[in-house]
């Protein structure tokens, strides 16, 4: 399993971050209609019971929101995949359509509230570290051009930073060449929801990604 590190600077700003881990072999398809069913049934309840506004009120968003501003980092320019992730489906523009192992990982998300990130551990090198961006570090991200990620909470490898609750990069993006995958569920909330988070991910890896060796911690 991957090594992976809170750094000190972070865990003092934000004694209640945890990271759930899951580690697993993947079979990647672009196309799983199963999964898309249930993205689907949980896409309409969202867009029926949930108002923008209640949003940043879902404890697992807004205890993130606090560890961005704790870090230095505004949440309303930068916004939490999370947040970003409910926010489409309510403006009623669903979730994008990538892959299996990328979509059901979106699912996760918009259903515990948790930022995720997720990545191909065979483009990581060396061990993973969480901690703070800092001047003039920058990565590409996903959909994004070049990210800005001073003082946002950034996870780096031995070749630099890859990701974060907002955007993950291009290097280590899941595409259908993927067979190892890392999973990170962020919380700011201490261990509350991230065993569910866990058990949930789990399950659709292993139906709807043919997941094989699936190793997982909280950190």
């Amino acid at each position: 399993m991957t090594k992976i590190e809170i750094e000190e600077e972070l865990k003092q700003i934000c004694p209640s971050l945890r990271l759930g881990v899951i580690q697993c072999q993947v079979d990647t398809k672009e196309e799983c209609p199963d999964l898309w069913k249930i993205i689907n049934e949980n896409t309409i309840h969202l867009q029926q019971n949930l108002a923008i506004s209640g949003i940043a009120t879902i404890p697992s968003i807004n205890s993130s929101k606090k560890g961005y501003r704790a870090v230095g980092k505004d949440p309303s320019r930068y916004r939490l995949s999370a947040e970003s992730l409910l926010r489409r489906i309510v403006n009623g523009k669903g979730l994008y359509k990538i892959n299996n192992v990328v979509d059901l990982l979106n699912l996760v998300s918009i259903k515990s509230g948790f930022s995720i990130g997720g990545y191909n551990a065979d483009k990581i090198e060396g061990t993973v570290r969480f901690g703070i961006g800092k001047a003039n570090e920058a990565y590409e991200g996903i959909g994004r051009g070049s990210l800005n990620i001073e003082k946002l909470p950034i996870f780096r490898d031995d070749l630099g930073a890859f990701g974060s609750p907002t955007s993950d990069s291009l290097r280590t993006q899941i595409d259908q060449t993927c067979k190892n995958f890392l999973m990170i569920i962020i919380s700011f909330q201490d261990e509350t929801g991230l065993y569910e988070a866990i058990n949930l991910a789990v399950d659709l890896l292993n139906k709807h990604a043919n997941a094989k060796k699936i190793q997982s911690i909280i950190l």
